[in-house]
């Protein structure tokens, strides 16, 4: 099922300037740093912007671009939101919007949960977004018509 965020309609909100290469840069405001740019980038911060404008979760709930150690590996993650007791509650994997959501996206943010057990995955390209519950006991998911609202 897919969800229509619209996340374009964000796009006022992000400070986008010029660096001194001539480069677009992009500020993080969670990170607190101007970065290039990218089209991956793009989307990451325009999620963001929904996260915390329109479903109103609290920003210090959410972690960007942070690393993540999946069995021996090092990898990073996109956007993680905790709950009020700062426990990983959902977390989200970012492509361009040129990338098709494909099995092996799902596979890769699958992959990253063995390590955070989180109760929501998500996976969008800016375009199309799928939300998924993960049921543990009954080692299944749903997906969901909207994403959860900011968690206790």
């Amino acid at each position: 099922m897919i969800l229509d965020l619209d996340l374009l309609r964000f796009q006022p909100s992000l400070k986008v300037k010029r660096g001194e290469e001539g480069q677009k840069l992009i500020f993080d405001a969670v990170r607190r740093k101007w970065l290039v740019l990218q089209p991956e980038e793009m989307v990451r911060q325009l999620f963001y912007c929904y996260l915390t404008d329109e479903l109103g979760y609290s920003k210090n709930r959410v972690a960007m671009e942070r690393g993540l150690k999946v069995n021996t590996l090092q990898r990073r993650f996109d956007l993680l939101v905790y709950d009020k007791a700062l426990s990983p509650f959902m977390l989200i994997e970012c492509k361009a919007p040129q990338v098709k959501i494909s099995q092996e996206t799902f596979d890769q943010v699958s992959w990253y949960n063995t390590t955070l057990k989180v109760k929501y995955l998500v996976v969008t390209n800016g375009l199309h977004t799928y939300c998924c519950w993960l049921d543990y006991a009954q080692k299944s998911f749903v997906y969901l018509d909207q994403l959860p609202l900011q968690p206790d």
